[in-house]
């Protein structure tokens, strides 16, 4: 345990402190400029993942003072906490991991006692302030570590350009590794930051952003809608601009920023589909973020900046439904919460059908059916991998005492996804949108957990299906897949099989039909492929259709699987290109899974990840460690 540390005082949070003092002093804050959501108050379940307990008293407001020091690699600054005590508590309970916590001041500057917990794993350290019940603000002046979970500090070289970059990633906990709060997604908060970078770079936030540098290099932000801290989002970069329309837009580095634009100019249209099926966009605009390759996910819904791959950018604007998944959360996800990580798929399985809506929406049934088709056949493959009686195979989860992160797989967006699309099929589609679209709205804002999610699916929904009740129950509580699963249904997939058994019994690669395919249907092409196939195969693929040399890295990357699988050595060099530029851990899991499999691609695999780790983001370096046993 910590006593009262005595350092100095770091620079006071100089934009929004007037707003805070107002509010301590029971004055009214200056009226935003835009719609502003309250903080809702937390569901009554305890968060296995957080020291806080929010129905004691929660955060209800941030206010951020941040100054980003690339050569320590550190954040350094002042968090002011606005808080609402429902009960008198005289104790604040936050979470920390790895941070440096200097002083601890209340409301206009009287010092605080506090104590920091001993670390426990993946969890940090329980931050408690002594306070009063009439307390309304604590502030806490704090310094990051230079190897905090959450942040990624890219030196110049493993950018386009010349400048460092830093971006962070808070999802699941990693919030509470550069900012002391209450980090469960129970409990939503406003925010307002202040940014100070380099004159030469840009700060973005999930937030109201700018759109061109700062001189000074000092940035102003404000979140007026309540969110979850896991949404608490900052990069920082040599950063360019381009509208795609009245309210979206992309952000990228100059050197990609004009391919990202003519990528993404559906998004506008995305946005009205997304409308049009359930009901107004809440977050003002929405932007995209296209990060540089060692971000570890494909994309991260932050509001108002989704925070995507540059993997998306395949040169054909097929890769897009990313881009609708990360839209989609802005209802599922974003306005309405999984209460805790154990409800993680109500976040995803949600999302997926809605991302199949939209892409049905705009691109037709069959285009939809084509990504549903390869989200069954991912599931599959996940559920073989785990055992399809592994407890992690059900929907409600149980992550106590493990992070959060080990359970994300294809089980919560698949397996949730095609649940929703069970009920879809039974109720009507008409009656479901209904259903969904009063869901979002009703529950705007605000965590859900999956109980109260099936008491009212039961009451609003299946009073007319008491069948389906138990069913729904089987799906949610019970491993594996039930028999009763949607099997999805793509002609256009039908024929590119028959093209793949045509070339497993003999034809050549020139002889197939393969013209105007999509990244989809090369998907499953790939995937419906023998392995591991001879080297001559191999090589008359490779040769026909230069799969080694593609550009699209969904196709690169079913392809490396299949190159591991026949061992074939002219394609290596290609295997470690990828793996050394890329961190997105959806492609580094199955293909570093794939070479531990054999000691001499085990051996293979540690050399290239002894190279490559440096470039990955913690989410992604904790996988890997794992498969190839690191002990470096």
């Amino acid at each position: 345990m910590a006593r009262v540390a005595d350092l100095p005082l770091v620079a006071p949070l100089l934009f929004s402190f007037a707003a805070i003092l107002c509010a301590c002093a029971g004055a009214p804050a200056p009226a935003p400029s835009g719609p502003s959501t309250p903080a809702a108050a937390p569901v009554a379940v305890q968060d296995p993942h957080s020291y806080a307990k929010p129905q004691e008293v929660a955060v209800e407001h941030l206010g951020l003072d941040l100054t980003v020091d690339f050569p320590r690699k550190q954040l350094a600054g002042r968090a002011s906490l606005r808080l609402r005590n429902r009960t008198g508590a005289s104790q604040l309970r936050l979470d920390t991991r790895d941070l440096d916590i200097r002083r601890v001041l209340l409301d206009s500057g009287t010092e605080a006692r506090f104590t920091l917990g001993e670390p426990k794993p993946f969890l940090g350290r329980e931050l408690v302030v002594e306070i009063a019940p009439d307390t309304r603000v604590v502030h806490i002046d704090y310094a990051t570590s230079a190897d905090a979970a959450a942040l990624q500090w890219l030196e110049p070289r493993q950018t386009s350009g010349e400048h460092p970059f830093l971006f962070t990633q808070s999802q699941a906990i990693l919030a509470r590794t550069w900012v002391p709060l209450q980090d469960t997604p129970s409990v939503r908060m406003t925010y307002e930051a202040t940014v100070r970078v380099p004159p030469e770079l840009m700060a973005v936030m999930s937030a109201e952003n700018p759109t061109a540098k700062s001189a000074d290099g000092v940035y102003r932000f404000r979140m007026p809608q309540a969110i979850p801290s896991y949404l608490l989002a900052l990069a920082v970069g040599d950063l360019a601009f381009r509208p795609l329309g009245d309210r979206a837009g992309v952000y990228a580095e100059p050197a990609v920023v004009e391919r990202a634009a003519w990528e993404l100019a559906d998004t506008p249209k995305m946005i009205a589909a997304a409308e049009k099926l359930y009901g107004p966009y809440r977050w003002g605009r929405y932007d995209v973020l296209v990060l540089p390759p060692s971000f570890p996910f494909g994309g991260m819904e932050n509001p108002r900046l989704t925070f995507a791959t540059p993997t998306i950018l395949a040169g054909d604007r097929s890769l897009v439904s990313l881009v609708a998944h990360e839209l989609a959360h802005s209802w599922s996800g974003n306005l309405v919460t999984n209460a805790t990580w154990n409800d993680f798929w109500l976040n995803e399985g949600f999302t997926v059908y809605f991302e199949n809506r939209i892409m049905e929406a705009l691109y037709g049934r069959s285009y939809s059916e084509m990504l549903a088709a390869l989200g069954r056949g991912d599931l599959l493959e996940t559920l073989e991998e785990m055992g399809a009686d592994s407890p992690d195979t059900r929907l409600k989860l149980d992550m106590a005492g493990r992070d959060p992160d080990d359970g994300v797989n294809d089980v919560a967006y698949e397996k949730g996804y095609l649940l929703l699309r069970r009920i879809e099929e039974l109720v009507g589609r008409k009656v479901f949108d209904k259903f969904l679209r009063s869901y979002f709205e009703r529950h705007a804002f605000r965590s859900m957990d999956t109980e109260t999610f099936l008491a009212l699916l039961d009451r609003e929904l299946l009073a007319k299906h008491p069948d389906l009740r138990a069913e729904v129950r089987q799906w949610v509580y019970e491993p594996g897949l039930p028999a009763t699963a949607p099997q999805p249904k793509s002609d256009a997939f039908a024929k590119v099989e028959a093209q793949a058994q045509a070339f497993a019994a003999g034809t050549a690669a020139a002889a197939l039909q393969t013209a105007g395919w999509s990244t989809h249907e090369w998907l499953h092409f790939l995937r419906s492929l023998p392995a591991p196939l001879a080297p001559e195969r191999m090589a008359d693929l490779d040769q026909t259709f230069k799969l080694s040399e593609s550009g699209n890295s969904e196709v690169l990357a079913a392809w490396l699987e299949k190159v591991i699988a026949s061992s074939y050595a002219p394609a290596y060099p290609a295997l470690e290109r990828f793996l050394t530029g890329m961190g997105r851990r959806k492609f580094l899991q199955p293909l570093y899974t794939a070479l531990a499999k054999t000691p001499a691609g085990a051996e293979l695999a540690l050399r290239i990840y002894e190279k490559a780790r440096p470039g990955y983001h913690t989410v992604s370096r904790q996988t890997i460690d794992k498969i190839l046993d690191w002990r470096g």
